[in-house]
Parts: C-alpha cells; structure tokens; sequence
C-alpha cells in the first residue's frame, strides 16, 4: 500500500483545500473506508477460496463476464498502472537528487529488475517482499520523528475542527481529494489476489487485510502531518516531490539529498508488492479462457513467469507513453468500480449462503468463513464513501471517467469474442 500516493497526493490536494484538519480528516476518511474494504474482502476472501482478487470474487458472485473485465482491468489498470506510476515517483524522487539520471528510465529499470526477481522462486520473492516492507515502515517512523522533533520553525497545522475545516469536508474539493486517497490505500486488497497460496485464509487473511490498513493509516495520517508541519504549503501546491520538499525543511540541503534517496528506496517495496501480486489476476485468466492459456504457464522454479513478464510490458508501456496525474484518475476511477462491484457482493453472497443455494468453502466447522466484523455497517461505509468518490469523478473529470468506462467497454467486446472462439475450439 504505502507508496506513490502518499509521496505525491499532498501537492494535488492543496490546490482545493488549506484546512489543516480537512487534509488530514482526508487520510482518516479513506483510511476508515479501506478498513472496511477490507473486513468485507476478508469475508469474500475465506468465503471464496481462490486466488484472482476482484476476479474470482465477480466471477463467482455475478457472472463470468463481469470477472472477465474485473481480470482485464486488474491486467491493464488495476496493477499495471500503480506500477507505472510508483515507478515514475521512484524516478522523480531520484533524479530530483541527482539530475544527471533520466527519470523515466529510472521507473523503467526498476519495473525490470523487480519483474526477474519475483519470476524466480517463492523464497526470494517473499524474503525481498518482507525485507522492502519493513525497512520502509522503519524509515517512515524516523521521518515522522524527525519531524516531530528536528523542525526549527514549525508551521501551525491546526488539527482541531473549526467551521471553516468542518465545512472544507463536506466541499466539493474535499470529495475530489478523495480520489488521490483512495489510490494512496489501494493495495489493501492485495492478499486476495494470493488466497489460493495461503494455508488458512480464515484466520490469517482478515488479519493481514484489517491490521495491515489500520497501521498505514496511522502512518499516512502522521506522515502528512509532518509534511504540513514542516514545509509551506504554498512550496508543495502541485509539486509531485512533496516528501523531498518536506526533508529539506526539516534536514538541511544535504539531508534533504540524503532522504529523497532514502524516499525513493521506500518506493522500491511498492512496486514489488504490485509485481508480486497482480500476475496471479493474469494467471487465473489463463487457466479460465483456453485463449490466454499462455498466462497459466508455470515456470521451474514454481511461479507464474509468463503472467509476470505480461504486466511488466504493460507497465513499460504507461511508463513510456501516459503522464501521472491522468494515470492516476483514469485507475483509480476505473479500480473503485472494481472494488465496489466486489465489496457490495457480499450482501448476495449472504443471502445465497441464507437460502441454502450456496456454501462456504470446505466441509467442516474450522473451515467455515470468516464473517465481517460490523456487518452490514462496515460494507456499507465502504460502498458509500466509494460511491462518493466515484461520482465526483464523473461530474468533475469526465475524461478520465470516460476512459475507464470505455475500457470497461472494450472488455466485454474481448469476453465476447473469446467465449466464441473458445466455443469453436472446443467443438
């Protein structure tokens, strides 16, 4: 999760909103709406033991169609993009230390090399996975500290509610804002994509989902308070580098070299996350639609190499060819109808559960499902706070929203060719 989004939301959000309390209440907001994502993914997750993410659960709950296109825009939006855009953040972060090194080519380099590593072995792609993840929680707890205390002339935040930030949340800027948050936790989802490969979802996936959230919003919370804290905000309204503008009022010239170095490493682990995680959606496509058959391919050493090295071509392709902030709305338009299509199935997953037309996964009691913590209220938070997000974003970027739908479009037309070719095939 942690990421691209926090790095480089701040600078987009300043430009409508000023309110200390209305910027941070944005990261609690979309924090607790992650949360309870993610309690109802939990469910879907144990209820539904397969890997593929939003794939397999639309697949299974709606229709094969609406899985097919959840799987095209998790191939093509949903981990592609984010990892395009995390590796342009890399890029800029680093050239902005040393301007010699081409940015682009930066995010192009490390898209490839992160693509080998999780194509070899299990081992060495969950070592590394756990090793980054660490050592960026670690380095965002000692930027908070430092800014908490190395600050010489601290700027006033104003985290108390008054009417003024009161009414910034109810603002439209408020509800566009969310867009930039909602991509910052998404992620969250992640360990549904690798539900085939846990040894007992009902325990551990609601723990990795739920405890996983809750401590990123805490860190997203403290770290853009420091960013507030520290720098002028007029310095960051529209500067992607937010996080290096940041280290200089807090570090120095030469500390603000040494973090923006520091900043660009933490990213490293959020690109590997989403090259470990996405090339499962692929490879549960390969093994559906004898068309895509290539994707289910499985390499010696145990992993899916062909499904790795396709969404790599895909990232390159964003990397080379799309700016950053229309990447960012397009996917993260294009991703909340994914999740809230997902999310919201788990009231008919219940009630086929309640009329006897559908089981949980597994045969006796310790495998029944985990069930929601707060449900039917923690779903519901989570599809009204998407819905929100969604709908700005068809009124106030149009464009973006239109190439999502579009998208959308273009993969009911592939499903639909491919089942027809796959009929002929098999007859």
């Amino acid at each position: 999760m942690i990421g691209t989004g926090v790095f480089t939301s701040l600078g987009f959000q300043l430009e409508s909103l000023r309110s200390g309390f209305a910027l941070l209440m944005l990261w609690v907001v979309g924090g607790v709406a992650a949360v309870c994502g993610a309690l109802t993914y939990a469910e879907l997750g144990s209820t539904i033991r397969r890997s593929g993410g939003e794939y397999t659960f639309l697949s299974h709950i709606y229709h094969p169609a609406a899985g097919f296109v959840s799987g095209w825009i998790s191939a093509t939006i949903g981990f592609a993009a984010p990892t395009a855009l995390a590796a342009i953040t890399f890029g800029t972060y680093l050239s902005s230390v040393f301007p010699v090194l081409p940015s682009r080519w930066l995010a192009v380099g490390l898209v490839v090399l992160l693509s080998v590593v999780h194509g070899r072995t299990h081992r060495t792609s969950g070592g590394f996975q756990r090793w980054s993840t660490t050592a960026k929680v670690a380095l965002i707890l000692a930027f908070v500290a430092a800014g908490l205390s190395l600050v010489a002339e601290p700027r006033e935040v104003g985290v108390l509610p008054s009417a003024d930030g009161v009414s910034n949340v109810f603002s439209a800027g408020f509800a566009v804002s969310l867009i930039f948050v909602s991509y910052s936790y998404s992620g969250w989802n992640a360990a549904t994509y690798v539900t085939g490969e846990l040894r007992d979802p009902r325990r551990t996936l609601p723990r990795a989902l739920a405890t996983g959230t809750l401590l990123v919003m805490l860190l997203y919370v403290g770290l853009n308070y420091v960013f507030l804290r520290a720098a002028p905000a007029e310095e960051m309204v529209g500067r992607l580098e937010v996080g290096y503008i940041a280290a200089g009022y807090i570090f120095g010239p030469v500390g603000a070299d040494l973090m923006g170095i520091t900043l660009a490493l933490l990213l490293v682990s959020t690109v590997s996350a989403m090259v470990l995680a996405g090339p499962r959606v692929l490879h549960a496509i390969g093994e559906d639609y004898p068309t895509f058959r290539f994707l289910s391919s499985i390499n010696a050493r145990g992993t899916p190499g062909a499904a790795i090295f396709t969404q790599a071509a895909i990232s390159l392709l964003f990397i080379l060819t799309e700016s950053f902030e229309t990447i960012l709305v397009f996917s993260g338009f294009t991703m909340g109808l994914n999740t809230f299509l997902a999310a919201g199935g788990v009231f008919l997953l219940r009630r086929r559960q309640a009329s006897g037309g559908q089981s949980a996964t597994g045969d006796g009691p310790a495998d029944e499902p985990y069930r929601a913590w707060g449900y039917p209220v923690t779903p519901l938070v989570f599809l009204a706070v998407t819905g929100w997000t969604l709908a700005y974003i068809l009124r106030d970027r149009p464009l973006e929203a239109g190439l999502g739908l579009g998208l959308i479009a273009v993969g009911l037309g592939i499903y639909a060719v491919t089942r027809a070719r796959d009929r002929r095939t098999r007859a």
